[in-house]
């Protein structure tokens, strides 16, 4: 009679490096993210290169410390803000200028055990894989995430696989042009998405017609208030999310779009005017059927996804 060992559980180290901060957490084979095993410490365009990595050593360092002793390390997965090089493993996020071509998957690498795989995919892939695991897109094969915060990345499923394209960039959203708009893009662009309705340009434009707050709550609170230019700054922004997502589901034929991040909860009404933009494509009912939801997965998103290339490497193309 023989009997077999039971397997210790399989966690995957899952890192997100965002625009204002850089995440580190251990994550179970259901897509669950261990509290305790959750660190964090801010980036932004202010730091330096050393800075900012030190700042991924320092969460990275500090979850592995975390890892329960009858637990497995089975990969690394990393969602960073783009552009990436997937091939290379490098990052280039537009809103860290000092990180250009930067080698992020082998640093991060470097202080992992050595048969422990690093992923490197860009932040708005990650998402995308979140939600068509255990989140808002349950169910549906044709799938784009979108994160509305510091700026606006997005990420795309289609026929039930990931979408990366040759470099790993394929998905950002944030950089169509919604007709109708001039605001000037990092990217070099005029009139992109996320120049429009990320938190901060939305609160820009809102302070360029005489808003006094500084922050996306600011301006949430004011939205509620009824104050008229944050409705107008509300709208505008959802106004044009509408239009992006119309046309990506033109291209691409998507059921579901779920939307994260935080600015993303500037008001639930934020979605009601995106839909009421997609609802204008009235002769492309394949268009206007695509539902614009919420996240089904609240700040723990941007991990589960980073986890979900590890735990979800069958649906990476």
């Amino acid at each position: 009679m023989s009997s077999t060992a039971p397997q210790s559980p399989a966690l995957a180290l899952a890192v997100d490096l965002g625009g204002t901060k850089v995440e580190a957490a251990l994550v179970t084979d259901q897509g669950v993210v261990l509290p305790a095993t959750r660190f964090r410490s801010p980036t932004g365009p202010q730091r330096t290169s050393d800075e900012l990595q030190a700042a991924v050593d320092e969460v990275v360092t500090a979850a592995l410390g975390a890892l329960p002793a009858d637990t497995t390390l089975v990969g690394v997965g990393v969602g960073s803000a783009g552009p990436v090089d997937e091939e290379h493993g490098l990052v280039s996020p537009l809103n860290m200028p000092v990180w250009r071509g930067h080698p992020l998957r082998d640093r991060i690498a470097a202080l992992v055990p050595e048969n422990v795989p690093v992923t490197l995919r860009m932040d708005g892939l990650a998402i995308t894989l979140a939600e068509h695991w255990v989140g808002a897109a349950q169910g549906s094969d044709h799938v784009m995430g979108m994160i509305v915060s510091t700026g606006v990345g997005g990420g795309l499923i289609l026929h039930g696989r990931t979408v990366s394209g040759p470099t790993g960039n394929a998905g950002h959203i944030g950089h169509v042009e919604c007709g109708g708009y001039d605001d000037p893009c990092a990217c070099g662009g005029t009139g992109c998405l996320e120049a429009i309705a990320s938190g901060p340009k939305t609160v820009a434009w809102a302070r360029r017609q005489g808003f006094a707050g500084t922050t996306g709550e600011e301006l949430s609170a004011a939205y509620a208030a009824g104050d008229d230019i944050a409705v107008a700054a509300v709208k505008r922004s959802g106004r044009a999310l509408g239009q992006a997502i119309a046309a990506a589901t033109s291209l691409v034929d998507l059921e579901v779009v779920a939307i994260g991040g935080g600015f993303s909860h500037v008001t639930p009404d934020l979605f009601e005017y995106a839909r009421q933009a997609v609802a204008e494509r009235v002769e492309f009912g394949f268009v206007t059927k695509v539902r614009i939801v919420p996240t089904g997965l609240s700040q723990d998103g941007p991990l589960i996804g980073a986890a979900a290339l590890v735990h979800r490497a069958d649906v990476l193309r």
